[in-house]
């Protein structure tokens, strides 16, 4: 029987647990992976996390393993085929801004070299370490993540207010909202 303590937001959902035990918070600095989990995050707005999950591997396939270079170059046939995909969620806006995003995160990259130290700079390169004791003291939005929304919406990305922003950062490490009681706040911070 498994007794480790966990973040609450996990259930009993195998893939949601395995998400936040595995991933959920891990820095990550991959600019393609980044690229992939910006994305997902948009896809998410006005959705549960676990319905996103659940297709992950779906929009992996739809979306060329989220290749920007590919991704950039699809057309209107393309748009349409994908929204005639039910493994994705068939929303025309959130699929024209994965397009729409690659050409915007194709273009950071030509000017800056790397998408992740253009995002890691919002956190000054380092994880932000919260110290929350319940899942209820989490919030939706930073100053730290409007920030990041506003200089990506500046940019041209689509889907990036400050709650997709943080929830964002939550996801690749810039922040560590595991709550103090979780395992994985300590494997994670050493504290």
């Amino acid at each position: 029987m498994d007794t480790l303590n966990r973040c609450g937001w996990t259930g009993m959902d195998p893939l949601m647990i395995a998400y936040h035990d595995e991933e959920w918070g891990v820095p990550d600095y991959d600019d393609q992976r980044l690229f992939e989990k910006l994305l997902l995050d948009g896809a998410q707005a006005g959705l549960s996390w676990i319905t996103i999950l659940r297709k992950r591997d779906h929009y992996r396939e739809a979306f060329d393993n989220f290749d920007p270079q590919k991704i950039a170059r699809y057309d209107d046939n393309r748009v349409q085929v994908l929204l005639n995909n039910p493994g994705i969620i068939r929303n025309r806006l959130k699929v024209n801004a994965f397009v729409n995003n690659a050409r915007v995160f194709l273009d950071l990259k030509a000017e800056l070299g790397s998408f992740s130290d253009y995002l890691w700079d919002f956190v000054d390169g380092i994880p932000l370490i919260n110290h929350f004791k319940s899942v209820s003291e989490l919030p939706d939005q930073t100053p730290e993540s409007a920030v990041m929304s506003k200089a990506l919406k500046q940019r041209g990305f689509k889907f990036v207010g400050p709650t997709i922003c943080y929830a964002f950062m939550q996801a690749v490490g810039m922040v560590n909202d595991h709550v103090t009681s979780c395992f994985r706040f300590h494997d994670l911070t050493g504290r």
